[in-house]
């Protein structure tokens, strides 16, 4: 049992948890471990056999024996005990949007309601109007939740399944006769979900291939068997194809199955006006002599075109682009030099302290990181007096370390329900890096969330508007936005878009990267850690930004801080230095916090 099962099971803990009314700190401790795991770079069965689980954020003695109980016999006592309590299907409730414990045990335990069909039809008959604090606009809601719910199940996130196809492609490469083995399909072009996984293998003596392949220990069924193909299914639910080929075939093949469809028809088609077949089995002329088909570089040069990277072959211009010389020169993590959204313990769901931040983002080589930890909207964050408290902190601290990275004074500031912000404007100017984040009310009318996104980018005092689409992929679907408006504001006031490399966000869309980019607006690549191994995750926002087409240069913090702007934001550069000014002199444009919430 490795990451993606432990940290299943640990975040299914929490829910069984919340579900009987147990105690809430046991349920919040065992839903921030399941995320460390999730996120973790190395097995955690490693740190298990090293004894060295209590070293990572959040993991104390108790849940730390859970996970090495896991780690050997694939359960632990406590869950089985309350799981034995709960219908399986009633878990299954908890996936749907908008759909959380309290209701969940409203109508299990008032309702009989044992899973989603049982939900459906008691919405659809108008049963479900028994729970409490339940209407029709809300059964109404739910049934579309219940709808998207179907349509995405089956789909797993890119960081669990790229963990998954990695591990099943270190295990093939240990055989004898395997010469190459690479995981092809969605997972290579980046896709932000992945519904199967395909693993190819050169090799000219595929019996010892296939054996390892439908004989590893995560493969629940075999569906199939054969020389050339196999496939299984895994005991998360994932099915993996194994395709076999001859070594002088395997680039060809590496290009075929990576796809997309769109890509490989496109190029076919170019192929066959040039008099060129193209297929999996390599590139042939007319009388079928092989052109080539070992390297993947070889099926773009024989049909007149540079090698195009995997995250932008979708069929939406990248072979135009190509033929025409202007391909994107794609963003790689080295160009990242500092990570803008990073939470540390300040904020409730943060995990580790400003040094332990600090160490993994030297480790890194992260040159700069932006603390933002969350203001006082959300549950046991920072009021004015704190935020200013915790500012002098941060300062100190990076003073101790000699700016090794340089830690920013920053926040993440709530756009609140009418557009103001949830900070007073002279406490935000005082720092140096202000993200505005949507957390509430996602059901908003579109003209509504718009009006209030870009009250909030106008305030004179945003440096980059965070997640922007509030999406949590696979769970919650973005808030309705006039997406291009907001663009249009952004690039007006000089804000940065971020794309948010939390794996369950990757928001911007690739898109909307697109868009973004398109108009001129400045992006930032930024974690969003709320705990110091998270800060790895940022190759997933490079990622996404990869399959949107962006470069080096669209990305702020690719550059040294303070940052010159560059070149191609010049306009940007003059919006933000006046921006920065207006602050230093407490201009006109700023915000007051909502007299509302209470001072800590």
């Amino acid at each position: 049992m490795e990451n993606t099962d432990v940290a299943r099971i640990l975040f299914e803990m929490g829910d069984l948890l919340e579900l009987l009314d147990e105690n809430q700190f046991k349920v919040r401790a065992y839903r921030q471990a399941a995320q460390v795991i999730d996120t973790l770079p190395t097995p955690v069965s490693e740190l298990v056999r090293d004894g060295t689980l209590t070293a990572l954020p959040g993991i104390g003695e108790g849940i730390a024996g859970r996970i090495a109980e896991l780690v050997e016999h694939g359960t632990f006592e406590e869950h089985d005990r309350l799981a034995a309590r709960v219908p399986p299907g009633v878990l299954e409730l908890l996936e749907i949007e908008g759909v959380g414990p309290k209701t969940v045990s409203s109508v299990w335990m008032g309702l009989g309601i044992r899973d989603i069909d049982a939900l459906e039809v008691a919405c659809r008959s108008g049963r479900i109007l028994e729970a409490p604090r339940m209407g029709e606009l809300r059964a109404r809601a739910i049934l579309q939740a219940i709808a998207r719910h179907r349509a995405r199940k089956g789909r797993m996130l890119l960081h669990r399944a790229l963990w998954i196809a990695d591990e099943i492609v270190a295990r093939l490469r240990e055989v004898h006769g395997a010469l190459r083995v690479e995981a092809c399909g969605s997972v290579r072009r980046r896709l932000e979900t992945v519904g199967d996984l395909d693993v190819l293998v050169g090799s000219k003596d595929p019996g010892p291939v296939t054996r390892t392949f439908v004989g590893m220990p995560e493969v629940a069924s075999v569906v199939s068997e054969g020389p050339t193909k196999s496939s299984v299914r895994l005991k998360v639910g994932l099915q993996v194809d194994l395709r076999i080929v001859a070594p002088e075939t395997f680039g060809a093949a590496l290009h075929y199955f990576t796809g997309s469809k769109a890509h490989n028809i496109a190029l076919r088609t170019r192929a066959l006006r040039r008099g060129i077949k193209l297929s999996e089995y390599g590139v042939f002329d007319r009388e079928g002599r092989r052109l080539g088909g070992a390297e993947e570089k070889d099926v773009f040069e024989i049909v007149g075109l540079p090698w195009i990277p995997p995250e932008i072959r979708e069929g939406s211009g990248e072979i135009e682009a190509a033929e025409a010389g202007k391909l994107p020169r794609l963003i790689e993590e080295k160009d990242v030099l500092g990570d803008m959204h990073v939470h540390s313990d300040a904020s409730s769901d943060g995990q580790s302290s400003l040094d332990e931040l600090a160490d993994e983002g030297k480790k890194l080589g992260r040159r700069y990181l932006a603390i933002t930890d969350h203001s006082r909207s959300r549950p046991l964050g920072l009021d004015a007096d704190a935020l200013r408290a915790h500012a002098r902190q941060v300062a100190s601290v990076d003073r101790k370390r000699g700016g090794r990275p340089k830690l920013l004074r920053g926040v993440e500031v709530d756009i609140l329900p009418d557009g103001s912000l949830d900070l007073p404007r002279d406490v935000l100017t005082e720092l140096d890096w202000v993200v505005a984040s949507v957390h509430s009310h996602f059901t908003d009318p579109e003209e509504r969330m718009t009006d209030r996104i870009v009250r909030a980018l106008e305030s004179g005092v945003v440096d980059v508007l965070g997640h922007p689409s509030g999406r949590l992929i696979g769970r919650r679907d973005p808030y309705a936005f006039d997406l291009q408006r907001v663009i249009d504001v952004a690039k007006k006031r000089g804000v940065a878009l971020e794309i948010n490399a939390q794996p369950e966000r990757l928001d911007l869309s690739d898109k909307a990267c697109r868009l973004a980019r398109d108009a001129g607006v400045a992006l930032v690549i930024s974690s969003d850690s709320h705990a110091a191994n998270h800060l790895a995750n940022l190759r997933f926002g490079v990622w996404a930004a990869r399959r949107g087409w962006i470069e080096a240069g669209d990305v702020l913090n690719t550059r040294p801080w303070p940052w010159d702007g560059g070149e191609r934001n010049s306009e940007r550069r003059r919006i933000h230095s006046e921006k920065r000014e207006a602050r230093a002199r407490g201009g006109p444009g700023g915000t007051e916090g909502s007299p509302r919430r209470n001072e800590r």
